[in-house]
């Protein structure tokens, strides 16, 4: 396996297992997107992967950023703690517009179904 497929395979399983919420995250996702692949409903399936995608890289930069801070001053720190807070905010936004697409998609896919 190529080096670089490697070190991403690592740093997502690291993710994985550092916050049970990506794992979570990545299983409603994946889900949602076989729902859509067995539909044929491409932009629906390009759509939730374009935002299950956003939504991973900012709980990635946010576990990459704590890691940071937490090896550069592993005390208690204020300065540190506002900094995780301002990352946690990041991924917050970006897990709310990531479940409210999905809930969006989810209906539609419901609708769908009945429909047929």
């Amino acid at each position: 396996m190529p080096r670089k497929i490697r070190i991403f395979l690592s740093g997502l399983n690291f993710a994985v297992r550092r916050d049970r919420s990506v794992a979570l995250q990545m299983l409603v996702s994946i889900i949602v997107l076989a729902i859509s692949f067995w539909l044929r409903e491409w932009f629906d399936f390009a759509f939730i992967l374009i935002i299950t995608g956003y939504m991973l890289i900012t709980e990635i930069f946010n576990s990459a950023i704590e890691a940071i801070c937490d090896y550069v001053q592993p005390e208690h720190d204020p300065r540190i703690g506002a900094i995780k807070d301002v990352a946690a905010a990041a991924v917050g936004i970006s897990v709310i517009i990531w479940a409210g697409a999905l809930l969006f998609e989810i209906i539609r896919i419901v609708t769908l179904l009945q429909d047929n």
